[in-house]
C-alpha cells in the first residue's frame, strides 16, 4: 500500500506542472487619449466564456487559467467605441492585448444585435451599421429615424420631427422591428406614420442596424431589418460611480436639451438612473419658405434600475418611462391645431448563468411588460386614444464551442392586447394577439471560412372581440445561410441566403375607416395570406490602417407583398362603398385604400469607405440605392432615392472637424397617387473638441446642417408634398463623463 501512495505522489508531482502548462492567461492594458491615459474600472469580457473584468487603476487587465482556444476579447466602457480583438491561444501560452479606446473619430465598430453576441461589424456575417452615444448626442435629433438618417441604406419616414421613424433599405412598417436590449419596444409607430417611437436616444449606448432580413433571432416583424437601442446594463458590474450630463441647444427650431445619468457599482451589486428632457419650437423650412406650423415636440424621458452580478450568475430589473408631445404639421396656421401625446412604461427583468461546466455555457431569459398609449388631439380636444399592452418573454441558450462548432438557440414570445377608442376608431374593439417562436443560430469556424444557418418557427394568432372579424392564425418557418471567406490580410467576401416568413400585420387584417396617419380611408383585408421572402446578401470588405472599405448588394423577391393600393374613390360619407363602417360616417374626403397582395422584388446597394490620406486627414464616402416594384412593374410606394455623401474628417490630437455634402436623386418611380420628389444637395459642417482628464472627459461640439439653406423634401414622408424638410441651423452642445 505504501508503495502505491508513493508512485501516486510521484506521479501527480510529474503531471502538475504538465496540467500547469496547460492553463494559459490573456493580459494587456487599456488607454485612451493622445498621451495614453490609463483607463480604469473598464468591463473586458472573454465573448466565448461569458467572463468579466474589470481594469484596475493602472488600466491593466488580466484572465488567468484558459484552456487552448480561439477567445474574442471585447472591451466596453460608456461614451467610448467598444473594441473586439481576436487572439489564438495555444495551450500554456499567454497572450498580451492592448487596446487604444478613443471618443471621437473614426473607429471600430461592434454589434452584439446580428447574432446575440458581440463581434465586430468586419467579422460580423450579417450586414450591420452602429451609431455610437457620441454621435448620437452630436446629431441631436428627437426622434429615432432623424438620429440614423444618411445612414448607408437606412431612410427616415416622418410626419414632422417628433416622430420620425427608420426605414431599412426601402423596407418600412410592420417589416423593420425597433427593440431594446433585443425585446421589442412595444409602440405603434409601425402601424401609421404620424406614431412616433419611445427611444431616448440621448440615454443609450449605442443604437445598430441589421440590415437585411434579421428574422431568425427577433421574429417575422425584422423581415426587413432591426433597429436596437443597446442600454449597456447587461454588460455586469462595476465597481465605483460612473455617468454623464449633456446639454444641446439649437439656433433653428429652438432646441433644448439635457440629459444626465449615473451608475454605481459595490461589491456583486450595481444601480443606474438617467433622464432626459427636450422640447424644440416650430421650425424654419429651408429656401425662405418660413416656419413650419405646429412641428414643435416636448420630449421626457427616464428609467432606473439595479443588479445582481456572481460570477456564474446575475440578475436585474429596469423601469423606464417615455412621454412625449409633438405636433403634426399638416396646416398653415389657420388649420386646427392637430398633436401627438404618448406615454410608454416597461418593466422589464433579466436572470441568467455563465460560464457553466456543461453543453450550455449560459443562459439568460427576459420578461417585459409594456404599457404604451398615445391620444390623437385637435384644438386641445382628445380625439382618438390608442393603447397597447405588451408582455414578452425571450430565453436564449448558448451552447459551449465545440471543436470548430459554436451556437445559441431560444424561445421567445409575446401577448399584445390593442384597442382604439374615439373618433379614429380604426378597429371596433379589443383585439388579442399571441406569437410564439423557437429559433436556433449556428456557426463552423475555419482558418479561412465562417459558416453560419439556422432556423426559426413562429406561430401568430389574432383572437378579436368582436364578431364582425375573423379570427386568423399563422404558422411559418424562417431559414438562413451565410459565408465568410478570408480572401486576404483584412480582406473578406459574405454571402448571405435567407428564407423569411412574416405574418400580416394587425391593421392590414383589420383596420377600417379614415386614417389620418396614412392620409386615406383604409380597408383591411382579412384574408390576407403570409410573405415569404427568398434573398441574398453579397458584401465585399476592406479593414487595414489606411482603408475600410464596404460594399453590400442585395437582392430580395417577396411573395403575397402586402401594400396599401388607392381603388380610384374618395370617402364621401358613405362608408367605404357600402362596406362596414363606425362612427358617424361623415365623410373624410380621404382617398379610399384597401390592403392588397402582390409579389414583389427588392434590390439595391450600399457603399461605405473611409480612406486614411495622412496622419490628420480620412477622406470618407457612401452611397445608397434601393429599386422595389411588384410584378407588375409598378414601383412600390415610398421607397427612398438614391444617396450619396462625401466628407472629409481632419483631426488633431483631440479636435476634429467634419465638412460633408449630401445629395439626394430625384424620385419619379411613384406609385399611384403618389406625386415625385426632386432631388437636392445639402452641405453640413461638423466639429468637437475633447478635453481628457484622469476619470473625466470633456466634449464640446458644434453641428452646423443645411448650411445653404436649401428647402427639399423627403420622399419617404407621408406629408412631403405639405411639409418641407429643415433649413439652416447650428446645433451646439457639451457633454461630460466621469469614470
Amino acid at each position: 500500500m505504501a508503495r502505491q501512495y508513493l508512485l501516486l505522489a510521484i506521479f501527480l508531482l510529474c503531471t502538475s506542472p504538465l496540467a500547469a502548462q496547460t492553463s494559459g492567461s490573456i493580459s494587456g492594458r487599456i488607454t485612451f487619449g493622445s498621451d495614453a491615459r490609463p483607463l480604469h474600472q473598464v468591463s473586458v469580457k472573454l465573448v466565448e466564456l461569458k467572463r468579466t473584468v474589470v481594469t484596475d487603476d493602472d488600466g491593466r487587465y488580466e484572465f488567468k487559467g484558459l484552456p487552448p482556444g480561439r477567445y474574442t476579447i471585447f472591451v466596453h466602457q460608456e461614451g467610448f467605441g467598444d473594441v473586439t480583438r481576436t487572439v489564438a491561444l495555444a495551450a500554456g501560452a499567454g497572450a498580451t492585448i492592448d487596446v487604444v479606446l478613443t471618443l471621437t473619430g473614426v473607429r471600430e465598430q461592434v454589434t452584439v444585435t446580428a447574432t446575440g453576441s458581440e463581434q465586430s461589424l468586419f467579422e460580423s456575417i450579417a450586414s450591420v451599421s452602429t451609431t455610437d452615444s457620441t454621435k448620437l448626442v452630436e446629431r441631436a435629433a428627437v426622434g429615432l429615424g432623424d438620429s440614423l438618417d444618411n445612414e448607408a441604406g437606412v431612410a427616415k419616414r416622418n410626419f414632422g420631427p417628433g416622430n420620425s421613424r427608420p426605414v431599412i433599405r426601402g423596407f418600412d412598417g410592420d417589416r423593420v422591428l425597433v427593440a431594446s436590449d433585443g425585446v421589442r419596444v412595444g409602440s405603434l409607430a409601425s402601424q401609421s406614420g404620424d406614431h412616433s417611437e419611445p427611444v431616448d436616444v440621448l440615454s443609450v449606448d449605442r443604437v445598430e442596424v441589421v440590415k437585411g432580413p434579421a428574422t431568425l433571432l427577433y421574429g417575422s416583424n425584422a423581415i426587413g431589418g432591426v433597429v436596437n437601442a443597446v442600454s449597456g446594463h447587461d454588460e455586469g458590474a462595476h465597481p465605483g460611480l460612473r455617468g454623464y450630463f449633456t446639454t444641446i441647444g439649437s439656433s433653428n427650431s429652438d432646441q433644448a436639451s439635457v440629459s444626465g445619468g449615473v451608475e454605481y457599482g459595490w461589491k456583486n451589486w450595481m444601480v443606474w438612473g438617467n433622464a432626459t428632457g427636450q422640447r424644440s419650437s416650430d421650425y424654419k423650412a429651408g429656401g425662405g419658405y418660413g416656419r413650419v406650423f405646429n412641428s414643435f415636440t416636448r420630449n421626457a424621458a427616464g428609467n432606473g434600475g439595479f443588479g445582481y452580478y456572481a460570477k456564474k450568475a446575475f440578475a436585474n430589473f429596469n423601469f423606464s418611462h417615455y412621454q412625449n408631445r409633438f405636433g403634426i404639421p399638416v396646416g398653415d396656421g389657420a388649420d386646427e391645431e392637430r398633436s401627438l401625446r404618448m406615454w410608454r412604461q416597461s418593466y422589464r427583468i433579466n436572470v441568467g448563468l455563465t460560464d457553466l461546466n456543461s453543453f450550455i455555457s449560459s443562459i439568460k431569459v427576459t420578461l417585459d411588460h409594456t404599457n404604451y398609449r398615445h391620444q390623437e388631439i385637435a384644438d386641445s380636444v382628445v380625439g382618438t386614444t390608442f393603447r397597447n399592452r405588451v408582455y414578452s418573454y425571450r430565453a436564449v441558450l448558448d451552447q459551449r464551442a465545440y471543436k470548430r462548432l459554436s451556437g445559441r438557440f431560444g424561445v421567445e414570445g409575446y401577448y399584445r392586447n390593442y384597442s382604439t377608442v374615439g373618433e379614429e376608431t380604426l378597429i371596433d374593439r379589443p383585439i388579442k394577439q399571441r406569437s410564439f417562436s423557437a429559433f436556433g443560430l449556428e456557426e463552423l469556424k475555419f482558418d479561412r471560412v465562417t459558416l453560419q444557418f439556422g432556423g426559426r418557427v413562429e406561430n401568430n394568432s389574432y383572437r378579436p372581440v368582436s364578431n364582425a372579424y375573423r379570427e386568423r392564425d399563422f404558422t411559418g418557418f424562417s431559414g438562413a445561410a451565410g459565408a465568410r471567406f478570408r480572401l486576404w490580410k483584412g480582406g473578406a467576401f459574405v454571402a448571405n441566403y435567407t428564407h423569411s416568413y412574416r405574418a400580416p400585420a394587425l391593421e392590414e387584417l383589420y383596420n377600417f375607416g379614415p386614417h389620418d396617419g396614412t392620409l386615406s380611408f383604409e380597408i383591411g383585408n382579412e384574408n390576407l395570406r403570409a410573405e415569404k421572402s427568398n434573398g441574398i446578401d453579397l458584401s465585399l470588405r476592406q479593414q487595414n490602417k489606411r482603408v475600410r472599405l464596404e460594399g453590400n448588394f442585395f437582392y430580395y423577391r417577396i411573395n403575397d407583398f402586402v401594400f396599401l393600393a388607392p381603388t380610384g374613390e374618395f370617402d364621401g360619407g358613405g362608408g367605404g362603398g357600402g362596406k362596414r363602417q363606425f362612427g358617424d360616417g361623415g365623410g373624410s374626403g380621404l382617398p379610399i385604400t384597401e390592403y392588397r397582395q402582390g409579389d414583389s422584388r427588392f434590390y439595391g446597394t450600399e457603399f461605405n469607405i473611409v480612406a486614411s490620406v495622412s496622419k490628420y486627414v480620412d477622406l470618407t464616402s457612401s452611397i445608397d440605392y434601393v429599386n422595389a416594384r411588384l410584378s407588375d412593374g409598378r414601383p412600390l410606394p415610398r421607397i427612398p432615392p438614391f444617396r450619396a455623401r462625401f466628407g472629409v474628417d481632419a483631426h488633431y490630437k483631440t479636435f476634429s472637424v467634419r465638412p460633408e455634402y449630401v445629395v439626394a436623386g430625384k424620385q419619379d418611380r411613384v406609385f399611384d397617387l403618389e406625386t415625385p420628389t426632386r432631388g437636392y444637395g445639402t452641405f453640413n459642417l461638423a466639429a468637437n473638441y475633447v478635453i481628457p482628464q484622469d476619470h473625466f472627459a470633456h466634449i464640446f461640439f458644434v453641428n452646423a446642417f443645411n448650411l445653404g439653406n436649401t428647402m427639399y423634401f423627403n420622399h419617404v414622408s407621408f406629408i412631403k408634398d405639405i411639409s418641407p424638410e429643415i433649413g439652416r441651423g447650428v446645433k451646439f452642445g457639451y457633454t461630460v463623463r466621469f469614470f
